[in-house]
């Protein structure tokens, strides 16, 4: 194990997005969060089902 720290190359070049450039990414993520939860929705909905039809209803 040495001590010597190593040099950081920076880059110098680097620019900010704008903030024009971010809102179609946060439209991406909104619509595929709404689109995971109706999934999971409809996961949850066969589950139940599943469920209901595995019940014995004889007591």
């Amino acid at each position: 194990m040495t001590t010597e720290q190593a040099a950081l190359e920076v880059d110098e070049d680097f620019v900010l997005a704008d903030a024009d450039e971010a809102e179609p990414v946060a439209e991406v993520s909104k619509s595929n969060l709404s689109k995971r939860r109706t999934i999971d929705n409809l996961l949850e909905e066969r589950r139940l089902k599943k469920q209901l039809d595995d019940y014995n209803f004889d007591f």
